[in-house]
């Protein structure tokens, strides 16, 4: 980490001599303390939930630009092709990737920071390192990640909404469901692993998004992220607008479970599954391991978050492949997470 230090205001130089990141000059009005909200998009966020959250807050709440990351030395474009656009015989836009920290207000006026854009591909310790960087210059109290991931729970009941990290006053119960497990790493987790090791207070919220709904954009997710955000760092967030569109994703899915007895089923098994939790009442917090005879065991959980894994493999290989046609960009907005918070989270889409 050391490696990337550098003195305030000097901007890191990645390994192709280029500029990291560059801060606006527009700083020394922020008072200090702050936290700093991260959700990027990258390898896991069942449900778009953090993506949703973030792009809410960035829709709903006055903001300012505070830092600027350099994604040409970040992103790898083949693995992540942004979306162009060909019409009239010519071509008409590109979707310029971003990773970005601005300035938020909340609804009194009370400011915050969020990270948000394109997780990095490369150079994670050189980004890891320019985060705590602005930390130290902005002087951030701390940060929290807003992410969903997917479990085996039904939509029919009540959100999940747990969190995980080094503050145990902030974390509560943490994560119970989950005891040890290995999987592919990301640049928000090595954020909070390598912040945490170094003694500056880091936490993420986190989701549970039933896994049948993981591809989708399930907003009653960012809905819960959001509440638990207002609740544990104490900001006043107007959700209302997201309320309602969790309630027209909820209806839809109804829709069409109503014409698929199949998936019904499996909804009604998710259904006991986790009743046979919450009925304990010494259960503060839901944990699907808590009863192993009709609850998955933490094996077949195990399988099926390595499924989820594989899947999510498999689509960045078919999107680094794929040729730029209209057949392909229909393809990417049906099975990939959408770039826009505005489309309509199963418009068109049929998931059972």
């Amino acid at each position: 980490m050391d490696n990337y230090h550098s003195p305030m205001g000097e901007p890191f130089e990645s390994y192709y001599g280029s500029p990291l990141y560059s801060m606006m000059p527009r700083t020394a009005d922020l008072p200090s303390g702050l936290v700093l909200v991260h959700a990027l998009q990258g390898f896991i966020d069942a449900g778009s939930a953090g993506r949703i959250a973030a792009s809410h807050i960035l829709q709903t709440l006055e903001h300012r630009r505070v830092m600027t990351f350099n994604h040409d030395v970040l992103i790898d474009y083949r693995s992540r092709r942004p979306v162009m656009t060909f019409e009239n015989s010519q071509w008409t836009s590109y979707e310029d990737p971003h990773l970005a920290i601005d300035a938020v207000w909340d609804s009194t006026g009370q400011p915050f920071l969020l990270l948000h854009g394109s997780e990095p591909d490369v150079q994670w310790e050189g980004f890891v390192g320019a985060i705590r960087h602005a930390i130290d210059t902005l002087n951030v109290s701390l940060t929290v990640r807003l992410h969903g991931v997917p479990m085996s729970v039904p939509h029919t009941r009540p959100l999940v909404v747990g969190a995980h990290g080094s503050e145990p006053d902030l974390i509560g119960q943490g994560l119970p469901w989950i005891e040890s497990v290995q999987m592919p790493g990301s640049a928000a987790a090595l954020l909070e692993y390598r912040l945490s090791e170094l003694g500056y207070p880091a936490i993420g919220l986190v989701a549970q998004v039933p896994q049948y709904l993981a591809q989708a954009s399930y907003p009653h997710a960012a809905v819960g992220l959001l509440e638990a955000l207002q609740r544990t760092v104490n900001l006043s967030l107007p959700i209302g607008d997201l309320t309602l569109r969790a309630s027209e994703a909820s209806a839809e899915i109804e829709r069409q479970l109503a014409s698929n007895a199949e998936a019904r089923e499996v909804v009604s098994t998710l259904e006991r599954q986790y009743d046979a939790v919450t009925d304990d009442k010494d259960t503060k917090f839901p944990s699907l391991l808590a009863n192993p005879e009709p609850i998955p065991t933490a094996d077949e959980l195990g399988e099926d978050f390595e499924r989820f894994l594989k899947h999510e493999t498999s689509r960045l290989q078919r999107e680094q492949d794929q040729e730029v046609d209209e057949a392909a960009l229909d393809d990417e907005q049906k099975f990939t997470t959408p770039e826009s918070d505005e489309d309509f989270p199963f418009e068109g889409d049929t998931l059972f």
